[in-house]
């Protein structure tokens, strides 16, 4: 991976977990700790999760970091459980954006990300269910700009939604192991979770390279990856394939 990548998803670990020991050690985060994430989310049986996941949804829907959800999942819930509930919300926030794109703000996001339009149209038209999957275990891009742009484009909304939970699920359970780790086995866990962090980064940017297929979903993400489209794998011998 480009080192610049390495060290934002480094520095997005290292800041939710200041953000765990604040919760878990000072006064602010004892009070937080009990009168909300205990009583309404991770003590209040069924309808805690409900709110976790309304409130996951809602976060990622208007463009927060999925990863958050993930951290915040592992923290009340348990690695396994927080994983599965983040996951749903992520993904239920992903339609919630894509819808929003199709039905309603179609003018707004073509006047906005007319480029990241075609793009993604592009990018998905052919396999949409495995290349959504393949952009969703990338550890860059705008999953938000992705959902928005995905909404307006032709791109049917069940392998896109489908092929995005799926996708969602590996960078979830990492973050979900660091929330975890703030109240049980700290030092394993978050260091467990560093390394499958740099595991699956690698292991995203290499399936994106490697199935592509010549297509570009976005010039940042082609800059970031340290090259051109010309120098992807299934890219054409005189780069006119685009």
């Amino acid at each position: 991976m480009n080192f610049r990548i390495l060290f934002r998803g480094l520095a997005l670990i290292a800041s939710l977990i200041a953000i765990g020991i604040i919760l878990k050690t000072t006064e602010f985060g004892s009070a937080l700790d009990k009168a909300w994430i205990d009583a309404v989310v991770s003590g209040n049986g069924v309808s805690g999760k409900l709110v976790f996941l309304a409130v996951g949804a809602a976060f990622t829907g208007i463009g927060l970091p999925r990863q958050a959800i993930g951290f915040l999942g592992g923290y009340a819930f348990g690695v396994a459980m927080g994983t599965g509930l983040a996951v749903v919300a992520t993904a239920f926030g992903c339609a919630a954006s894509f819808y929003y794109a199709r039905l309603l703000g179609r003018e707004f996001v073509k006047s906005r990300y007319s480029g990241k339009i075609k793009k993604v149209d592009d990018f998905l038209h052919d396999n949409p269910l495995s290349m959504t999957l393949l952009i969703r275990l990338l550890p860059l891009g705008s999953n938000f700009v992705t959902n928005l742009a995905a909404g307006v484009s032709s791109v049917h909304p069940v392998p896109f939604i489908g092929g995005s939970a799926i996708g969602y699920i590996p960078q979830t359970f990492i973050f979900a192991l660091i929330g975890s780790g703030i109240t049980l086995q700290p030092e394993y866990r978050i260091s467990a979770s560093i390394v499958l962090f740099i595991l699956s980064g690698m292991l995203g940017v290499y399936l994106y390279r490697k199935y592509r297929h010549g297509k570009s979903l976005d010039d940042d993400i082609e800059r970031e990856l340290g090259g051109s489209l010309q120098n992807g794998p299934h890219a054409a011998a005189d780069g006119s394939e685009r």
